[in-house]
């Protein structure tokens, strides 16, 4: 049977939504907790809709929370697959605002989601691939490529930590942090 692919057109989700006072923090704006579970929402969606299974957050990659949302606000989280795996897929979303007086838009939020398709089991399901048209689409794809091999090695490297042999100590050079043996060391 042939790989299934689909395009990143595909599988695009968008969500728009007016701010209420009720979501917002103490200083008045749009409480970063509520836009992170709109986030969620909106990965959740855009990467069931790619892979047509149920999938879960594997990890939040990056949220980059660029101007405050006041309350009033029209908000659009628009969310793309960016990259795919084996079962995973990075969903990559913008956040607007619009001030629906003025017509006025600002780019308020991007964000990282690593999404994971699972069956009925709870096992990890293949995801079909990436159809890519335009320059953009090769470009994001090609970054969360790459992402996942940093992320691949990041990993590999912290569970091989030994404090012992002097590597991290060059590793920390430039940086407000050094490693000395902790006071209550070897006492039982």
């Amino acid at each position: 049977m042939p790989e299934a692919f689909k395009s990143v057109e595909e599988s695009k989700v968008s969500l728009s939504m007016l701010m209420l006072p009720s979501h917002s923090n103490f200083g008045g704006k749009i409480h970063g907790g509520y836009l992170l579970s709109l986030l969620d929402q909106v990965a959740f969606a855009c990467a069931s809709k790619h892979s047509g299974n149920y999938c879960v957050t594997a990890s939040v990659d990056v949220v980059n929370f660029l101007r405050p949302i006041e309350v009033g606000e029209l908000i659009t989280l628009k969310a793309s697959v960016n990259f795919v795996g084996n079962s995973s897929m990075v969903i990559g979303i913008r956040v607007e605002a619009e001030n629906i007086r003025t017509g006025a838009v600002k780019h308020c939020t991007s964000a990282y989601f690593t999404m994971v398709a699972k069956d009925d089991a709870g096992h990890g399901i293949t995801v079909p691939g990436l159809v890519l048209h335009t320059a953009e689409e090769v470009r994001r794809f090609l970054n969360g490529a790459s992402n996942a091999l940093h992320r691949a090695e990041r990993q590999r490297t912290s569970n091989d930590a030994d404090l012992g042999n002097g590597e991290w100590g060059k590793r920390l050079e430039g940086f407000r942090a050094r490693v000395e043996e902790a006071p209550d060391a070897g006492r039982s």
